[in-house]
């Protein structure tokens, strides 16, 4: 993990040297507008699909109304970097940490057939799975938090260890292509941080809970991470590909992206709210968490 994150760091600040050479040492609004410019130019082009051109006019409505209220979107220091990391890594990068934990735990007890001295025990089976996902839980809560404090000591070190006051922007919302910011708040950059983290470590409870489940389910931690794997992919391609599709709200992959909703980002299907992508995931981790003790409680493992 710190590896990865000192490679974003490095990333981060190789795009922050390009700006600086392109536009000179000019102050954020300058380099707001540039955005701006550059944004409306890609818009022009044929060779993008209407989703992620809709994707990009709401984008250019944020930076705008960043601009008219004066307010910097990115503020130099470690928290606007935590900010985004989270931020981006919502749907990949954390629920792939998790899934490589998750999908082990039981699948390689069975594996290696140690399940069978384990069931010997005198513990009744339900108890000896809520044990493992105890664990889970704890394991899932240490990663979370480890990775907002790597993020932010490593990023701290180019970037400096300000900015946790910084003010930033949430409510905007996406209504029919268009920008609404009539429930727009002015909130402390750590709130926002906060908040973030929150869902990071909501979504990965629930990648982590369906996990389990397929950790309870197929006897091959590969086969496990291989289904967990194409589940993620699939959905990182289809969040994309979906407007038209309104069935695909109701599938956990296209869900994972909660931080989206603070941030405005327009939702993969229209009409998807935040309340609701949490409800989806609430139903899918409980059906998962449910699959997983029926099926452990009652499976012959000898």
């Amino acid at each position: 993990m710190a590896v990865l994150i000192s490679l974003f760091t490095y990333a981060q600040f190789r795009e922050v040297q390009r700006q600086i050479e392109k536009l000179g040492d000019v102050d954020w609004r300058t380099t707001l507008q540039q955005q701006i410019v550059d944004t409306q130019n890609r818009l022009t082009s044929s060779g993008i699909s209407d989703e992620w051109k809709a994707q990009l006019q709401i984008r250019v409505q944020q930076q705008q109304y960043y601009l008219d209220n004066d307010i910097n979107p990115a503020e130099p220091g470690a928290p606007t970097f935590v900010r985004s990391f989270a931020q981006e890594s919502i749907t990949l990068f954390v629920p792939l940490l998790i899934m490589i934990i998750a999908a082990d735990i039981v699948s390689s007890e069975r594996s290696a057939g140690t399940v069978k001295l384990l069931l010997t025990r005198p513990v009744k089976r339900w108890k000896i799975l809520l044990s493992k996902y105890v664990a889970l839980l704890l394991s899932i809560s240490i990663i979370v938090v480890l990775m907002g404090v790597l993020a932010y000591l490593i990023s701290g070190v180019v970037f400096g260890f300000g900015g946790w006051g910084a003010p930033i922007l949430t409510g905007f919302t996406s209504v029919g292509g268009e920008l609404n910011t009539s429930n727009v708040q002015l909130i402390d950059q750590w709130q926002y941080i906060l908040m973030e983290f929150g869902l990071v470590w909501f979504v990965a409870i629930v990648v982590g809970t369906i996990s389990f489940m397929l950790s309870v389910l197929l006897k091959s931690t590969s086969a496990s991470m291989g289904v967990m794997l194409a589940a993620l992919i699939a959905g990182l391609i289809l969040s994309n590909l979906v407007s038209s599709w309104q069935s695909a709200k109701y599938l956990f992959m296209i869900n994972l992206d909660l931080t989206g909703y603070l941030a405005g980002s327009s939702p993969p299907v229209p009409g998807m709210t935040l309340l609701f992508s949490i409800g989806v995931l609430v139903v899918w981790a409980v059906a998962a968490l449910l699959v997983s003790f029926t099926v452990f409680v009652r499976q012959d493992v000898y």
